[in-house]
């Protein structure tokens, strides 16, 4: 009984550690190459957020991408993923 127990409570962790790690947003640490200011108030034009956004890696862009479309992800960052969503459309 105690191993069943045991098991579904490291299920349990893994499927909360791998919703945790899902949010683009909680690495705010890549963030900053989007901002003018250091406390990441004042976005960059969209030439300059172009430039730090093709330095990414793509598989990060397209987690992003995808985190923007979700309107509970993106909500919260409308302005960031409303550049993230309108270089997007311009492929």
């Amino acid at each position: 009984m105690t191993i069943r127990i045991a098991c579904l409570v490291a299920i349990a962790l893994g499927l909360l550690a791998g919703a945790a790690a899902a949010d683009p947003f909680s690495d705010l640490a890549a963030l900053p190459t989007f901002y003018t200011d250091a406390s990441m108030k004042t976005m960059k034009p969209m030439a300059g957020f172009k430039k730090a956004w093709l330095a990414m890696p793509k598989h990060d862009r397209v987690t992003m991408t995808k985190a923007c479309k979700d309107p509970a992800m993106g909500k919260p960052h409308a302005q960031f993923c409303a550049k993230v969503l309108a270089l997007d459309d311009a492929k």
